[in-house]
C-alpha cells in the first residue's frame, strides 16, 4: 500500500536538504564525489542521537519513498549521459574488453559473495554494484527482484566504502604501475563503481585521463539494461515454473489461479529501465541540446543524491559492525579482483 504523500513529506525534505549540503561541499572539495557525501551525511543522521529518532519517526515515510522512488528516478536521467555514437568511437576491441571485465567482474563478484555464504539477494546485488554502475545498478536489479529496499543498505553500503577507498588509493599506484594518463584514465572507468567516484578518482591525473574514464565508464553503464533484462527474464520464468507447480499441486486449490496471473510476475525491463533507454536513444540521435543534458545532470544529481540520502539512513553502524563484517571482507576481495580485471584489460587495449 503507497503512502500518504503528506507524510512523505518532512522526510523528502530532509533529504533535499542533505543533498544541498552534499552539492555545496563536493563545489568546495571537488575530489569529494557529491553522492557518497549523501550516503554519508544519511549514515550519520541515522546513527547521531540527536537525529536518530527523526528518521525513525517522522521522516521515515519519505526517506523511504526517497530510496526506492527517487532512486528510479536517478537511473532515467542517467540516460541523457550517455550516447552511443561515443562509446562506438572506441571500437570493437575496446568495447568487447570492457563489456569482458563487466561480465567476469559480475561472475566473479558473485562467486565470491557466495563463498562467504551472504544471504538472499545480497551477492546479487554487490556483483551488479561493483560491475557496472554502483547504488544506481544495485536499485534497478534490486526492482527487478523485488527484493525490499532495507536488503539495499549493506550493498549501497559497500559500493560506496570500496569507491572511496578507490578515490585514495588508485591514483597513489598510477605511477608505480608505470600508467600514463590516458591508461590509468581507462583503468579507472573500467574499475571504480559509480560515475561519480570514477570523475573524482580520474581528474587527479588530467582532463586525458578524465575524458578516457568517462567514455569506458559511460560504456559499462550501457550494459545496465541488458544486464537487468536477462535477470527479468530469469525471474519471470522462475515466477511461471512455481505457479505451474502450484497449479498442479492439488494442496493449493483455488489458489492456483491468482498464482498464475501474470501481472503478478516480475516485469522483464522494469519501466524506469525503458525510461533510462529513451533518454540514451534521445541523447544519440542528438535531440537533446547541451542545456537540455546539463539541466538533467542537475536533476540527476538532486535526485540520485535524496535516493542515497535515504538508503544511507537505513545505515545502523553497530548492526553493521555485528552482520556486515564478513561482507565487507568480501567486497574488499571483489574490489581487489575488479582492479585487477580492469588493468589486465587496459594492457590489452594498448596493444
Amino acid at each position: 500500500m503507497s503512502t500518504p504523500l503528506p507524510r512523505t513529506i518532512p522526510g523528502l525534505a530532509a533529504a533535499l536538504a542533505a543533498v544541498a549540503v552534499a552539492l555545496a561541499t563536493h563545489a568546495l572539495v571537488p575530489w569529494l564525489p557529491a553522492m557518497t557525501i549523501a550516503v554519508v551525511l544519511g549514515i550519520v543522521a541515522v546513527n547521531l542521537p540527536g537525529t536518530a529518532g527523526l528518521c525513525d519517526g517522522p521522516w521515515r515515510a519519505g526517506l523511504n519513498a526517497a530510496g526506492k522512488h527517487l532512486m528510479r528516478a536517478g537511473i532515467v536521467l542517467l540516460g541523457l549521459k550517455l550516447s552511443l555514437a561515443d562509446i562506438a568511437a572506441l571500437g570493437w576491441r575496446t568495447g568487447a574488453l570492457v563489456v569482458a571485465v563487466v561480465l567476469l567482474a559480475f561472475a566473479g563478484t558473485y562467486a565470491l559473495g557466495r563463498l562467504f555464504r551472504l544471504p538472499g539477494d545480497t551477492p546479487l546485488l554487490i556483483a551488479t554494484g561493483f560491475a557496472i554502475c554502483g547504488a544506481s545498478a544495485i536499485g534497478a536489479m534490486a526492482a527487478v527482484k523485488g527484493t525490499r529496499t532495507r536488503e539495499t543498505v549493506l550493498p549501497v553500503a559497500l559500493v560506496t566504502l570500496c569507491g572511496t577507498l578507490a578515490i585514495g588509493v588508485l591514483p597513489l599506484l598510477m605511477h608505480p604501475l608505470g600508467l600514463g594518463p590516458v591508461m590509468f584514465g581507462q583503468w579507472v572507468g573500467a574499475g571504480v563503481h559509480d560515475v561519480g567516484q570514477v570523475v573524482a578518482t580520474a581528474q587527479t591525473a588530467g582532463a586525458a585521463a578524465l575524458s578516457a574514464a568517462i567514455i569506458i565508464k559511460l560504456t559499462r553503464v550501457v550494459l545496465l539494461a541488458p544486464m537487468v533484462a536477462a535477470v527479468g527474464v530469469f525471474e519471470r520464468r522462475r515466477h511461471v515454473r512455481s505457479a505451474r507447480l502450484a497449479a498442479a499441486s492439488p494442496a493449493t486449490g483455488s489458489m492456483a489461479a491468482t498464482a498464475v496471473s501474470p501481472a503478478r510476475f516480475p516485469p522483464v525491463v522494469p519501466l524506469f529501465v525503458v525510461g533510462f533507454l529513451a533518454l540514451v536513444t534521445v541523447r544519440t540521435l542528438g535531440w537533446a541540446g547541451p542545456g537540455l543534458v546539463d539541466a538533467a545532470g542537475l536533476a540527476q544529481d538532486v535526485v540520485l543524491g535524496a535516493a542515497l540520502f535515504g538508503l544511507g539512513s537505513a545505515v545502523r553502524v553497530r548492526e553493521l559492525f555485528h552482520s556486515g563484517l564478513r561482507a565487507t571482507l568480501m567486497a574488499l576481495c571483489a574490489w581487489v579482483l575488479i582492479a585487477a580485471l580492469a588493468l589486465a584489460a587496459v594492457h590489452l587495449m594498448g596493444r
